[in-house]
């Protein structure tokens, strides 16, 4: 290691594994910190059941991430990563033993919705597809500060996403259409009146028609590892099982990147109170599932589906939204499923299935939301729990304990909503930046926010690169 890098990266999740590739790519002198044994941060892969059943601890389906134009940009497929998709991204039942999907096809998402709404939908959507690329670059790169590249096309957008997203829902007519796309606004786990919510149900729902909902070859961890390794390759050097406490326990470097919480970022640089105001929220409670074979779901779309939803109604989402953010735990909580050995038999023994439910609780909370769970999966897939081999159960307390970023369970590293959903980790020009001239931050809490898709650790990096240059 030379005696003085360019740059030391805090923090081996996504992000931070991003931004050093990124500043590696650039010809700068990078290493890596990583407190756990492995790298991974979100995007981890762990047999927390049964031998030979691989599960997800959070991060699964990745509908930004095989999108996102920072992981396009770099060879990861060389390095192992494959992604793999289901013949549905995503399904949502309803007690009739029907359901709506979110389809690769606009029409077939539409047609699920009901004549009274499929129109709707597809004038909803289809005026962005053409040039959903570049919208979705011009928003996940650097806030405010960057010229967009389709100026109209980002208004007109802006338009329809920034307003809360129980507007967007009133355009609908049955509640099918409406309780599918509430349940999209709820991955960021942020109330269903809150501003730029409609925008969320967009990108997820766009995100699908141009690219899927995949999961990772092998599990989250494919993504990591493949980002390891390009850096590797480009010099870089990676570190695991080194805690950082004080900024003075690094190495000396030009600049310190931090992909970690804002206030662990603050204790650790000595910046005081700099992120006092920033604002925790949500948290889930999650339950990994090594079963004897899949899930029976009534309807048949959840059967072909990466990503079940279960609701089941808007009403029912937006009351388990408001109660688990309002400091109650729902007693019919809102779930987001995953199967990912439905498109991935090597997760899982032959004839077996990994599969992943959480709910929504409050930031903290330390009770146990098992039974609650099982009772809404049973409701829409009677017999679930005959299946059950073994299952691993995540509260908020575990989830922080897991992942240092996770305060109180948040798994979004801050709360996704009013201003904050925008505009992380607090108003400011330049949210990569710290009163410390050298240190920056590239974790989920800055924009474009939660979600492996690499693009906080890319948007932090340019602005690394442009103080090493000038410095």
């Amino acid at each position: 290691m030379p005696s003085m890098l360019d740059a030391v990266v805090v923090g081996a999740g996504p992000n931070g594994l991003t931004a050093a590739a990124e500043l590696a790519r650039r010809g700068f002198s990078v290493a890596v910190f990583e407190a756990r044994d492995t790298v991974g941060g979100g995007a981890r892969t762990e047999e927390l059941t049964l031998p030979g059943f691989r599960h997800d601890p959070c991060s699964a389906v990745h509908p930004l991430g095989i999108g996102s134009p920072a992981f396009r940009a770099m060879p990861l497929g060389k390095y192992g990563l494959e992604w793999v998709h289901s013949e549905l991204p995503m399904a949502h039942p309803f007690d009739d033993g029907t359901a709506a999907v979110l389809a690769r096809s606009v029409a077939e998402t539409a047609a699920s919705f009901g004549p009274r709404d499929a129109g709707t939908y597809r004038r909803l959507v289809e005026p962005y597809l053409d040039r959903w690329e570049t919208l979705k670059r011009d928003f996940m790169s650097l806030p405010l500060t960057a010229l967009p590249r389709d100026p109209v096309g980002l208004a007109r957008f802006g338009l329809t996403g920034l307003p809360p997203s129980t507007w967007l829902l009133r355009r609908f007519r049955d509640d099918r259409a409406r309780a599918l796309i509430a349940g999209l606004v709820a991955h960021v786990i942020a109330p269903l009146d809150g501003f730029a919510t409609s925008a969320i149900g967009l990108v997820f729902a766009l995100s699908a028609h141009a690219h899927g909902w995949p999961a990772a070859r092998g599990g989250s961890q494919s993504v990591s590892d493949a980002l390891a390794a390009y850096v590797r390759d480009l010099g870089g050097e990676i570190q695991t099982s080194y805690e950082v406490k004080r900024l003075d326990e690094l190495p000396p470097a030009r600049a310190y990147v931090f992909d970690t919480s804002p206030t662990a970022l603050a204790r650790i640089a000595g910046l005081g109170r700099t992120y006092d105001r920033y604002r925790y929220g949500a948290s889930v409670f999650k339950i990994d599932y090594a079963l004897d074979g899949p899930v029976p779901w009534t309807a048949e779309a959840p059967r072909r589906a990466g990503t079940v939803q279960v609701g089941p109604g808007s009403r029912d989402i937006a009351t388990a939204l408001r109660q688990a953010s309002g400091g109650t735990a729902p007693e019919m909580p809102f779930l987001i499923t995953a199967q990912p050995s439905l498109a991935d038999p090597t997760r899982a023994p032959e004839g077996k299935q990994v599969f992943w439910a959480y709910g929504h609780v409050p930031n903290g909370w330390q009770g146990d939301l098992t039974d609650a769970i099982e009772r809404q999966i049973e409701r829409f897939a009677p017999g679930f729990r005959d299946l059950v081999l073994a299952r691993a159960t995540a509260g908020p307390p575990q989830l922080a304990a897991h992942n240092a970023n996770y305060i109180g369970g948040d798994i979004a590293c801050g709360a996704a909503s009013g201003l904050q959903l925008l505009l992380r980790p607090k108003l400011s020009l330049f949210p990569y930046h710290t009163p410390h001239p050298a240190v920056f931050l590239c974790s989920s809490a800055t924009p474009p926010g939660p979600g492996v898709h690499g693009m906080s650790g890319h948007n932090a990096a340019k602005a690394v690169w442009r103080h090493l240059r000038r410095n």
